[in-house]
């Protein structure tokens, strides 16, 4: 379906802010074949710190960190994008910021007008796009301090719920309220679908849909309650986990670093662990109550820990990774649970956005 994958085109846009070589991981990915239900070795999870960074005007919606971790982005409904600089971040932490208050929000984009559900970043170029419900994804190039519109749209069929980058730069997913991913080649702007789709009922609107690390497979995640993995270059569906929530909805998926299994989480309260090349549910973390909002469940950058949200009590749950124990509930100290959070690709960090429209940062505590 889709001819070689060529080097990028459209973005030379290089400048102060490029993306440098990535760092290294800290530890490599986790291996959950291995049997590990031993009770009692579970890891600790280290403390962290959290600060307030900013508010919305509404709902901060949703968060991504860039691949080399030197920023982040959030979205909200009242339409805007904010990207934060790590580094400024970590100073307007420090207990004596001799320069007076540091700004940790260096762009602020609006030129949604309708309210955000996603961003990503380009995997090698200072470009965020973003997905939202007026139908649009959109192209920011955050390298010039003026530009606070987007200097490319696509103008999508439906409702843009989630967007991702191919790790090339020359595709994006889009995962709209249509039950399979609009895939786009970012230089000519043309639209592919999946040449023989699996028959997906009404309900097949995509909550989340993700790359791997090196693209040759995706993932969706549906309102249908299935998870659902596609080839990365024929686009034809490769194993559909049915009910991988039972009849709730699937709100987010996401790879291992060795692309061998997939973390997904649904309106059930469960957040789940599948092998790819089986089907096979590999591990449970229950615990946490979300049944609410678009919630999801995200590895630590070591893939040691999985963080999500409790939406009653308003906290934070951590489980190690591997025996599924859990092994923390912090207070999100957000007014309100939690909508959405995201961890640093690179380091013990993330974020958490609130309902109460405000964006929080944590950071393990050394």
């Amino acid at each position: 379906m889709l001819r070689g994958v060529s080097s990028s085109t459209l973005f030379d846009l290089g400048g102060a802010l490029a993306s440098g070589s990535l760092p290294a991981p800290r530890v490599s990915s986790v291996d959950f074949s291995a049997v590990q239900d031993t009770k009692g070795s579970s890891k600790s999870f280290p403390k962290h710190e959290t600060r307030h960074l900013s508010e919305h005007k509404n709902i901060a919606r949703c968060a991504r960190f860039s691949p080399d971790g030197r920023f982040v982005a959030t979205g909200s409904a009242d339409t805007s994008i904010k990207l934060f600089e790590i580094s400024k971040i970590k100073q307007m932490m420090l207990p004596d910021s001799k320069d007076g208050p540091v700004r940790p929000v260096i762009r602020t984009f609006y030129d949604h007008v309708q309210p955000i559900n996603d961003l990503d970043f380009h995997p090698q170029s200072t470009v965020l796009i973003s997905g939202a419900k007026d139908h649009t994804i959109k192209f920011f190039d955050f390298s010039k301090a003026t530009a606070k519109r987007a200097f490319r749209v696509i103008q999508d069929t439906h409702n843009v719920r989630s967007v991702s980058f191919h790790p090339s730069g020359d595709f994006l997913l889009a995962g709209t309220d249509h039950s399979i991913a609009h895939l786009y080649d970012v230089n000519t702007f043309q639209c592919y679908l999946s040449a023989n789709p699996p028959e997906i009922g009404v309900n097949g609107a995509i909550n989340q849909v993700r790359y791997s690390s090196r693209g040759g497979i995706y993932v969706t995640a549906s309102k249908d309650g299935a998870i659902r993995l596609w080839d990365g270059i024929s686009a034809s569906c490769v194993r559909s986990i049915v009910g991988a929530h039972g009849t709730a909805e699937a709100t987010s998926a996401c790879f291992t670093k060795d692309q061998r299994f997939v973390l997904s989480c649904g309106k059930d309260s469960t957040v789940k662990l599948w092998e790819i090349g089986t089907g096979r549910l590999v591990k449970q973390y229950l615990g946490s109550t979300h049944i609410q909002s678009r919630c999801q469940a995200v590895f630590n950058d070591t893939e040691e820990f999985v963080l999500s949200i409790d939406e009653p009590s308003n906290e934070i749950v951590i489980w190690d990774a591997l025996t599924a124990e859990k092994v923390a509930k912090w207070p999100s100290n957000h007014i309100g649970a939690p909508r959405w959070i995201e961890h640093s690709p690179t380091e013990a960090a993330f974020i958490s956005c609130g309902t109460d429209r405000s964006v929080r940062f944590w950071k393990e505590i050394l």
